[in-house]
């Protein structure tokens, strides 16, 4: 509900709607009478516009009046607050070599959510290491240890198998990032650094390194060889031969669409959510009257609070698709 009162909010101090214009705002279509032709061209010479079709002016006036909130959902170098807003500075302005480090609001949430993944989880280590045998150290103990047991027990360990406790801390730390990223943008004011293709795709290679590199380090080349060169056993060698060579580019491509995947649904479940979110909240400002409010506002909560159920889901599906994915690689048939 606050979330929605934020995006009332940004939308009323954002671009102007599309209200109705008074008829003499226009430049007027006159009728010209055969008389007084020299003194409309006269007119028509001197103030651009005149006597042309409201139409006509569409492209330019258009843009000025047609409510823009996708500004509130992708990148942007500026942090609307309801006070002021922060100006981040130019691209290029923080450089090492070919790489860009200047500031943009999805970096700054990027490093929130980092922190806040660190200070939980670094936090229930500590509350865990002070507690005694047998005694939680508290609600927030309790609930932190719940959902890192959740996701070693339940997600890792039945999907990766054996060996599958060494990736328990890399999934852990995935589903906390990505739900805080997610949760991050449904507070005022605050953005979705998962809406954004670059950060989802830097997620998914992150997790292709760790599902290919680790298997080659934990099995060797030569069993991750196998995960791509599938022979089947039983099968006569030249037609095993020929079985390998036509799996061969589908196992290749098989591990480039798995990264892809990840990194899309999650981006498109964000991004539709809070599309679908402004969609709601600017029909208020498309009728131009307070008198429908009710109706969109409604709406947007329930809207907010399936946001909410799909930050927690997303960030579920994607740890436990890198956890299926890792089992794939490390027991490979």
């Amino acid at each position: 509900m606050i979330a929605t009162a934020a995006v009332l909010l940004a939308l009323a101090g954002g671009p102007a709607q599309a209200a109705p214009q008074p008829a003499h705002a226009a430049a007027p279509v006159e009728v010209v009478a055969q008389n007084r032709v020299s003194e409309a061209e006269h007119r028509a010479a001197t103030q651009p516009g005149y006597g042309q079709p409201a139409d006509a002016h569409a492209p330019a006036g258009g843009e000025e009046e047609q409510i823009d909130f996708m500004h509130h959902v992708q990148d942007s170098r500026e942090w609307e607050l309801p006070w002021t807003t922060i100006h981040f500075p130019a691209p290029g302005t923080y450089r090492l070599g070919p790489i860009d480090f200047t500031p943009t609001k999805f970096v700054v949430f990027l490093a929130l959510a980092g922190l806040l993944t660190l200070a939980t989880l670094l936090g229930g280590a500590a509350l865990a290491h002070k507690a005694e045998p047998g005694v939680t150290a508290g609600k927030r103990h309790n609930a932190i240890e719940a959902m890192v047991l959740f996701i070693r027990n339940e997600v890792v360990m039945p999907n990766i198998g054996h060996g599958g406790e060494k990736f328990a801390p890399f999934v852990c730390t995935l589903f906390f990032f990505i739900m805080f990223a997610n949760l991050l943008g449904l507070i005022p004011f605050g953005a979705s650094a998962t809406a954004s293709i670059s950060v989802t795709a830097a997620l998914a290679l992150i997790t292709f390194l760790v599902v290919e590199v680790g298997a080659i380090v934990a099995k060797g080349p030569a069993h991750w060889l196998h995960t791509v060169w599938m022979k089947p056993k039983g099968m006569h060698p030249v037609m095993g031969v020929g079985m390998a060579l036509f799996l061969l580019p589908l196992e290749i491509l098989s591990k480039i669409v798995r990264p892809v995947a990840l990194s899309i649904r999650l981006m498109a479940n964000i991004t539709a959510g809070h599309i679908v979110l402004l969609a709601l909240i600017s029909l208020i400002f498309v009728f131009g009257s307070w008198a429908v409010v009710i109706g969109p506002v409604f709406m947007a909560v329930c809207i907010t609070f399936l946001e909410i159920f799909v930050a927690f889901l997303q960030a579920f599906i994607f740890a436990i698709l890198t956890s299926v994915f890792i089992g794939l690689v490390r027991h490979a048939h």
